[in-house]
């Protein structure tokens, strides 16, 4: 036998052997074919407790921003697959499991990694961050690679004149192409500094709001004779980024206990030395820029996009403190608020930017107000271990919740609906919606005492009071644990009830020690001792499930 054929054989060999096991096998094993997921949810005491559920498909609009995906190449760049390996789940979230990927036809596990991995990344970000970063990466995230996507957005041009004392668009054929022009229905405009406005939607006309923005945007001799580029989001792009929060929530409210996100610093004494200040302002210029702007009034270039606004920093009025309202916060406030993020908006966890660049950049944000020379924050409010919560406890925060007229904002389901939902501003002026309860995207945080903390303090430049006065301590905890309660058993991306049976919310709502604490030990409806499609009654069954691993 010559050496030719040995070769060709071996070859053909080795070949059949990774086609078997990396093609065939895998179809083969039971476990490709499950379609359920250790999943988060919070129960109605407020705890979260892990549970298996099935994986739910894409819309027909989340599955064609996964077609726009394939399309612009994302997939490229970006792994949706977090390894048993390395502490990627420190980094980026719980393990991978099989029943993640019961709806991907093609997977896009990918082996690339030039951009995150996006396997945890729905609810992550708001949607106007992602509008922003497809727009122009770089606004967000300076050292990007990623390219960027101007053909998912409609523009127009519009030239801005002198009106009755006020800026505004001159007539524009552009603009009433891309507006409707609906009588009664303003779309308010905060152009950026380089003249760029961004509109979430077309259906009204189109207004200038600059007298709202920090000077010296805040007067019409400011824009006299600019021209703006006026960006709406193409279908396509709403798509896409439907598709990207749906990335990660089959494993439900998970962030909610996700170790790096739940710091919980109060009391820290950051020094304001020359060093620190100037470390911290060349990590402000790299990371914070590009939403708070170079002067820190909340106008960087990316602002134009979101809602709610970028802080402003030269007015040093915090919404998430542990002091009472109207004082400054706390070094470890503004830590908490950093390492945490803020839900639901454009800003972003920073857990994985170092400790030190964190501590850096807090004294450099402190430079942009005088009240941070001219006074000292009040002591913060010392927070007790929170009351065992009980069905009792639920029905005096429900009362409470009538009583102090939480649904005018907030809705009687929680949803953010309320009558006067609609006429909520910040104290600049802008727009500010009541949070969504019933999503349990809590900005400030989303246990118990961050909820109880926000009710004693209020938000400081909202229209959100502090009850400390009002409410006695023990009714704080009351209401916090009835608001907490509105997201039990939700989809943190829909707000809509999970389809548990009785017997099995029973069974999470048992405050039992460390049951079901983690997604190890997952509670399994199919073995609980409920009955279902699935097989008869059996004893409750705990199982370990990554990628790789059955059940």
């Amino acid at each position: 036998m010559s050496l030719k054929t040995v070769a060709l054989g071996a070859g053909f060999f080795f070949i059949s052997l990774a086609i078997f096991v990396q093609g065939i096998l895998p179809i083969a094993i039971p476990e490709s074919r499950e379609t359920r997921a250790t999943r988060a949810v919070r129960n109605e005491l407020g705890e979260v407790k892990w549970v298996w559920y099935e994986s739910s498909p894409y819309t027909a609009l989340e599955q064609r921003g996964r077609e726009i995906y394939q399309r612009e190449g994302c997939w490229y760049c970006h792994s949706q697959y977090v390894r048993p390996v390395a502490g990627e789940d420190q980094r980026w979230g719980p393990v991978s499991m099989v029943g993640e990927y019961a709806f991907d036809r093609p997977h896009l596990l990918s082996t690339r990694r030039i951009g995150p991995d996006l396997t945890r990344v729905g609810l992550k970000y708001s949607d106007q961050w992602h509008d922003a970063h497809h727009w122009v990466p770089e606004m967000l995230v300076p050292d990007s690679v990623m390219p960027k996507f101007p053909w998912l957005f409609r523009t127009a041009r519009a030239a801005v004149v002198e009106r009755d004392g006020a800026a505004a668009l001159a007539e524009s054929a552009e603009l009433k192409g891309l507006f409707s022009f609906e009588a009664g229905t303003p779309i308010e405009l905060y152009p950026n500094p380089d003249g760029l406005a961004f509109a979430e939607h077309t259906d009204g006309t189109p207004v200038l709001g600059v007298e709202k923005l920090p000077a010296p945007y805040d007067t019409p001799a400011a824009w006299k004779g600019k021209t703006l580029t006026v960006i709406v989001p193409t279908e396509e792009l709403r798509a896409l980024v439907a598709y990207i929060q749906k990335l990660g929530t089959n494993r439900g409210a998970w962030r909610d206990v996700f170790e790096p996100q739940t710091l919980a610093a109060t009391v820290m004494d950051i020094p304001q030395t020359d060093a620190q200040v100037g470390w911290g302002k060349a990590v402000y210029e790299r990371r914070c820029m590009g939403c708070h702007g170079a002067k820190g009034d909340g106008n960087g270039p990316a602002a134009t996009f979101l809602n709610p606004r970028p802080r402003n920093f030269t007015l040093a009025s915090f919404k998430f403190r542990s002091t009472p309202s109207g004082s400054l916060p706390t070094d470890g406030d503004l830590y908490r608020t950093l390492t945490r993020g803020v839900r639901w908006t454009a800003m972003p966890a920073w857990h994985e930017l170092p400790d030190k660049d964190r501590v850096a950049v807090i004294a450099y944000i402190k430079t942009f107000s005088p009240r941070w020379r001219e006074e000292k924050p009040e002591p913060p409010i010392q927070i007790g271990e929170p009351p065992r919560a009980t069905p009792e406890l639920l029905v005096s925060g429900k009362a409470l919740y009538r009583q102090a007229e939480c649904w005018q904002c907030h809705g009687d389901g929680g949803k953010g609906d309320g009558v006067s939902a609609g006429e909520l501003k910040d104290d600049l002026g802008f727009k500010i919606l009541p949070t969504d309860f019933t999503r349990g995207q809590f900005k400030g945080g989303s246990s118990v005492r961050d909820i109880f903390r926000t009710m004693t303090t209020g938000l400081d430049g909202s229209p959100m009071p502090s009850f400390a006065d009002s409410m006695s301590e023990e009714e704080r905890w009351a209401i916090s644990y009835y608001v907490l309660s509105f997201s039990a058993f939700n989809d943190p991306l829909t707000g809509r009830k999970l389809a548990l049976d009785a017997e099995t919310r029973a069974a999470l709502n048992t405050p039992d020690g460390d049951a079901f604490r983690n997604p190890q030990l997952a509670l399994d409806p199919a073995g609980s001792g409920t009955a279902t499609a699935s097989g008869p009654r059996r004893p409750v069954r705990f199982f370990r499930g990554v990628v790789g691993e059955g059940r």
